[in-house]
């Protein structure tokens, strides 16, 4: 039986190379993705460990990380001295770093990375563990000089000499480039400019006695934990310590959130890749046993038992997911290798000599791809042990062509009724989490009973998709319209295919189009201003930004919004951490808030806060009740409620996040903050375009923030779903190759499964031309017929996801139909493409060899 076995599958192993693909692209997905994590991983552990000090004295870190609020916790410089008469330090370093500083050259071009790494503004000093070195001129030695990394300044094009304009927050200053730094280690992409370390404490953090962090270098012989001990003692609670694996830990974690984005994203490849390869193998597998029919009955005949014939078939999967995962690794290494470079075009650069293969990658990679065909194969398997040994009598059938599909009716009408059940639930549920969990249960059972009952619909749907072809190409369109029906099974599996690609597509654009809709009219409901100023990367902006808007001629009313952290204790005994948003009085005559209780005025009053009612509700807070706030670095307020509010507009109802302080409230509990976004109103006899010109000019020195209208913005929205988007047409690009491997495997096996068939057309009069149509004829209905059942499925999916989202304030339902037009043409483009090659192929069959064939 094993040569046997062994014999069969290298006689068929033309016709498993497409499946074989399949398992090549989702194991080269998993293992990309892997190697470039861990080594990613790898490359950063050793660069946090080789340059973090051995304690780092900082801030103590409290809630509001997260919140772009525009302030940079500090420690007090002279703290150094007190650190330095510990027992044990050997050296004690002021560091200055304020991240996301903005630098530009003399033609107030943008100087720092363009792919979303931050420009560090940080000061100059040299120890053993430095991640840079001077490489040209010499250190800034005072006020107006400055270092600048070599890659940004090669990648920039700046020289020594050069002059460049730091924005930050304290204020714009110039500096003049004394000096090149070289990277000891891996550049994790940032652009750094270094200062001396009294500019640094000035121009940075705008206090010369202020750093962000102590660098505390051990004494020999004392190690990190002990010396940390001492600190401990010596400073008590007021700061945060942290020996240098501490440090690096923390380091290597922020990292990790960056790298799970693209692990997940990849992975999503892998599942689309490996959800869509199953249909393909178990088709494949399935055509294969029914065209083996003959010769699985002699075997049997021969002695052969179930069991064997079983275990032959599945032997043939082994050896098929041994070898697809086998290259499908090498594809994963180069995959590897391939995003390696392309992180190099955004600065990062790590050493492709240095990839990690760890042993998690074969073993996962081996894992997919033996599990994913060995499972797609044990139907099949299951069906080949049942052929009779009087098959070897007769001439092989299309297993399947002919048997009822009772059952699969009554089962996928039942999982179809049941994933119904959890969709609809979504739209009664009225909780969010619960809404999503019954969605993914919907989007699941919905998407089995697909599958299961797609071969019923493969008659009726077929018979309308292929109507009109009789009359359109006579004999050999109704033809290609019978062929596509002879086998349910085989048709509704290679569709199969293809929906699940379609569906995803479907659904995920209901929904984003639904999202658009959404914030495009919560954004005409809400933003009254003329203008808005806000940054690119919604980051704050410095003060002197805000200054030089209010002095433009022509401005009227600017209203300023700031992010301000706290942490609520209300009177249900919580304490919920949250945001405020800050603005100025003037706040309704730029935007309009809803209220269920009160207005702007008393909640943006000294002392008072405004709060989502229902937010307030669930915490049983009523307007007049004073609340315990806490503010970061321990300051504390006794905040008045003046007002509920009553948003309603996406992902806000109900939220912590729903509150608002007045600017006086935020300045004083949180000074140094900076502004997120100006509202700005024309004078009176302004003509706005006049306004947006004095705007542009006013800040054309400050790149990193634009002017918008109500239009720019609500094209802003658009991009962002939009990156959505593409992520969704990537994963559906990626169904779509695979599906046509699968339809081409279904056609190139249906045609030597109609070997004599076609040679009997052609010696009744069919031309090579018409042959050729009526096998594209047949891949296109089959192809529309994928994309009619997938998009039919995304459009249920969509409307569920959109009932979820109005939980959430997005209650505008939008179908983008001009998507679902495109996706039925495509359909019809990717029928003909996957029928290219098994129609030149039947074309020139030999007509007697092809009459002879058994």
């Amino acid at each position: 039986m094993l040569k046997a076995t062994l014999r069969s599958f290298f006689a068929h192993k033309g016709r498993l190379v497409l499946s074989a693909l399949a398992v090549v692209l989702s194991v080269a997905f998993v293992a990309g993705s892997l190697i470039f994590s861990d080594t990613v991983s790898r490359t950063f552990d050793r660069l946090f460990a080789s340059t973090s000090a051995d304690v780092t004295v900082g801030p103590k870190q409290g809630f509001g990380e997260s919140v772009p609020s525009g302030t940079v916790p500090t420690v007090p410089a002279g703290l150094a001295e007190r650190v330095a008469a510990v027992d044990g330090v050997a050296d004690v370093q002021v560091d200055v770093e304020v991240e996301n500083i903005t630098v530009v050259d003399a033609r107030r071009e943008p100087v720092g990375p363009t792919t979303g790494a931050p420009t560090i503004g940080t000061n100059w000093y040299v120890y053993d563990r430095s991640p840079v070195e001077l490489a040209s001129g010499h250190a800034p030695r005072g006020p107006g000089q400055a270092l600048l990394d070599a890659d940004t300044a090669e990648s920039k094009d700046v020289s020594i000499g050069d002059t460049l304009t730091v924005l930050a927050p304290p204020g714009s200053f110039d500096v003049r480039v004394v000096g090149i730094a070289a990277f000891t280690t891996t550049n994790p992409g940032a652009a750094l400019v270094f200062l001396d370390t009294p500019t640094a404490q000035r121009e940075l953090l705008g206090d010369a006695d202020a750093a962000t962090s102590l660098a505390v270098t051990a004494a020999p012989g004392s190690d990190d934990e002990t010396l940390k001990r001492r600190l401990g003692a010596e400073l008590g609670g007021a700061y945060e310590l942290r020996t240098a694996d501490e440090q690096a830990e923390s380091s290597a974690a922020q990292l990790g959130e960056f790298l799970d984005v693209i692990k997940y994203v990849m992975l999503g490849f892998a599942g689309v890749a490996v959800l869509v390869g199953v249909f393909l193998i178990v088709n494949t597998f399935s055509m294969l046993i029914a065209q083996r029919t003959r010769e699985l009955g002699l075997l049997r005949a021969l002695g052969a038992d179930r069991a064997q014939v079983r275990r032959s078939v599945l032997v043939e999967a082994l050896l098929l997911g041994l070898v697809g995962s086998t290259l499908g690794l090498a594809t994963g290494i180069g995959l590897a290798f391939a995003l390696i470079e392309l992180m190099a075009l955004t600065g990062m650069n790590l050493d492709a000599a240095e990839m990690v293969i760890g042993p998690v990658t074969p073993l996962a990679a081996y894992a997919v791809g033996v599990g994913v065909t060995f499972v797609a194969a044990y139907l099949p398997a299951r069906r080949a042990a049942q052929v009779s040994p009087m098959a070897a009598l007769a001439d092989a059938e299309v297993a399947g062509a002919g048997r009822p599909l009772t059952v699969r009716a009554v089962v996928g009408a039942v999982v179809a009724v049941a994933g119904a059940a959890a969709l609809a639930g979504c739209a009664v549920s009225g909780d969010t989490s619960t809404s999503a969990w019954l969605l993914g249960l919907g989007v699941v059972l919905t998407l089995a009973a697909a599958v299961i009952a797609g071969p019923l619909l493969v008659r009726p749907v077929i018979r309308v998709l292929g109507g009109a072809f009789p009359a359109l190409f006579g004999s050999v369109g109704r033809m290609s319209r019978r062929n596509a029906l002879r086998n349910p099974r085989r048709t509704g599996a290679t569709a199969a295919a293809l929906m699940v690609g379609l569906a995803l597509v479907g659904g995920l654009s209901v929904a984003s189009a639904s999202m658009t809709a959404s914030f495009d009219k919560e954004i005409d409901r809400t933003l009254g201003a003329d203008f808005m100023v806000q940054a690119g990367n919604f980051r704050p902006f410095p003060r002197e930004i805000t200054e030089r808007v209010q002095d433009v001629e022509g401005a009227g009313l600017v209203v300023r919004q700031r992010f301000v952290p706290l942490a609520l204790s209300l009177p249900d005994g919580k304490r919920v951490e949250s945001a405020a948003a800050a603005y100025d009085p003037g706040l309704d005559q730029v935007a309009n808030l809803e209220y269920a209780v009160n207005g702007s005025a008393e909640a943006l009053a000294p002392g008072h806060l405004g709060m989502d009612r229902e937010f307030a509700a669930e915490h049983r807070v009523r307007v007049g009740d004073t609340v315990p706030v806490e503010f970061p670095g321990g300051r504390k307020a006794e905040l008045m409620v003046g007002a509920l509010t009553d948003l309603g507009g996406p992902g806000r109802p109900g939220a912590a996040g729903s509150l608002v302080v007045g600017m006086g409230t935020a300045d004083r509990y949180v000074p140094g903050g900076q502004d997120s976004v100006l509202f700005v109103n024309a004078a009176d006899g302004t003509d706005p375009d006049a306004l947006r010109a004095a705007l542009n000019a006013a800040l054309d020195p400050y790149p990193q923030v634009q002017v918008r209208d109500q239009a720019d913005y609500k094209e802003l929205v658009r991009e962002q779903m939009a990156v959505l988007l593409y992520l969704v047409y990537a994963l559906l690009g990626l169904a779509i190759v695979i599906a046509v491997l699968g339809v081409v495997n279904t056609l190139a096996l249906s045609v030597v499964e109609r070997t004599r068939e076609i040679g009997l057309l052609r010696a009744i009069g069919l031309s090579r031309r018409q042959l050729r149509r009526m096998i594209r004829l047949e891949s296109v209905v089959i192809a529309v017929f994928g994309a009619v059942l997938g998009l039919g499925l995304g459009l249920v999916w969509g409307l569920a996801v959109q009932q979820v989202l109005a939980l959430e304030g997005m209650t505008e339902l939008a179908i983008p139909w001009g998507t679902v037009v495109a996706v039925v043409l495509g359909s019809v483009v990717v029928g003909l493409a996957a029928a290219l090659v098994p129609a030149l192929r039947a074309s020139r069959m030999n007509v007697l060899a092809a009459i002879a064939h058994e």
